[in-house]
């Protein structure tokens, strides 16, 4: 069972940025879409920002202009990168790999925007 891994979360102070990485513990094949969700205490899991294996990219109006998703297929890795971040970015990450065999879900990292 092919896994996904995420690393790159932790404390920063409102205006910093931060840089999260997921990788499959094995190659999936046939990637349709890569994307990144997060789940703020108290409330529902949200798309953050996704993208497609024509590298069309789609972002929450929150984060536009701020965050940048970016993938390699080949590798089944996925990348987003948080700028300008905000007190309100604090969340749990979950990166999402979706082919025809199914959806893959990481465990989740922790980014916390505090001062």
């Amino acid at each position: 069972q092919v896994q996904l891994v995420e690393s790159g979360g932790g404390l920063v102070q409102p205006g910093g940025s931060l840089r999260l990485s997921c990788a499959a513990s094995g190659r999936i094949s046939s990637i349709n879409a890569m994307a990144w969700y997060r789940q703020a205490p108290g409330e529902q899991r949200e798309l953050v920002a996704a993208i497609t294996i024509g590298r069309s990219t789609n972002y929450a109006d929150s984060v536009k202009g701020r965050f940048t998703i970016s993938g390699i297929n080949a590798k089944s890795t996925v990348y987003l990168r948080m700028d300008s971040l905000k007190p309100e970015d604090t969340a749990v990450y979950y990166c999402n790999i979706r082919s025809p065999y199914g959806d893959y879900w990481g465990q989740g990292t922790q980014v916390t925007v505090s001062s």
